[in-house]
């Protein structure tokens, strides 16, 4: 009988587990490598690439954005605010802003500077619906909402009864108007539009009314303080001319086109 050398089995055994580990380890024949350079004529059963679809959006030529030259912004008030004189809060009063206009609509003001006054305080100082026409004010940046911005102005000229809608610097838009008798003239300066308004539809108004910042100095006991409009009329033989108690009056066709351009927050100026 043959007899096997003590301790001779488990080196064996150990050795071959060294040996497979090492195999596992080092990536070899028990696992295929996918890099692997495909022999030649052997089909690997890959499926081709499916056709490019076609993309739903191909952007147009690059184009150069505009200055800031015709660009005017606005903000809503988000709840009533005092006005002051200067970006301060100790500074006097001049006019306190609502959310809302007298007509139910968002109330909002043309920015026209800001300040930072400190880390987190800003101060905007904003055109001011109020009397006398042309006042401004410094109002906490927290106190409005997001800004808006428009490219649009209106020109309206009381000497050649004319509104001119101009949309980064070009004109648009033209229309003869009525403005106020000389016992009610249309306040001149710079003011902007201020709301959009459909339910004053009527033969008078015509189909659409916009408000403006604009405030007659002489029918300051009208309603709301007598805020100058722009909107139609039942009387368009009267136009052009000087008809109205300060409004500014278009015939009816011409206020539905430049209601479809010109958006709220547009400045205006009234020579």
């Amino acid at each position: 009988m043959m007899h096997r050398a003590p301790g001779r089995r488990p080196a064996l055994v150990t050795g071959a587990i060294v040996g497979a580990t090492a195999v596992l380890l080092t990536g070899g024949a028990l696992t295929p490598n996918p890099s692997a350079p495909t022999p030649s004529g052997v089909d690997q059963g890959r499926r081709p690439l499916p056709a490019p679809i076609p993309p739903a959006f191909v952007p147009g030529p690059a184009r150069r954005l505009a200055g800031n030259r015709h660009r005017s912004q606005w903000a809503p008030v988000r709840g009533p605010v005092v006005a002051r004189l200067a970006p301060r809060r100790g500074a006097p009063a001049v006019a306190v802003l609502s959310a809302t206009t007298p007509e139910g609509t968002a109330n909002l003001v043309a920015v026209v500077g800001r300040r930072a006054t400190g880390p987190g305080r800003t101060w905007v100082r904003v055109r001011l619906p109020v009397l006398p026409n042309g006042t401004t004010g410094w109002v906490p940046r927290a106190a409005l909402g997001g800004y808006g911005t428009v490219d649009t102005r209106l020109d309206v000229d009381l000497r050649r009864f004319r509104a001119t809608l101009f949309r980064a610097g070009r004109p648009v838009f033209r229309a003869a108007v009525g403005v106020g008798l000389p016992r009610w003239p249309t306040p001149r300066g710079t003011f902007y539009i201020r709301d959009r308004l459909t339910r004053y539809r009527s033969p008078a108004y015509g189909p659409v009314a916009f408000g403006t910042s604009a405030r007659s100095p002489t029918l300051t006991d009208w309603p709301a303080g007598g805020f100058v409009g722009i909107h139609g009329t039942d009387r368009p033989d009267l136009l052009p001319g000087r008809v109205s108690h300060g409004c500014i009056r278009l015939r009816n066709a011409d206020i539905a086109a430049l209601a479809a351009l010109m958006p709220v927050g547009t400045p205006l100026t009234i020579h």
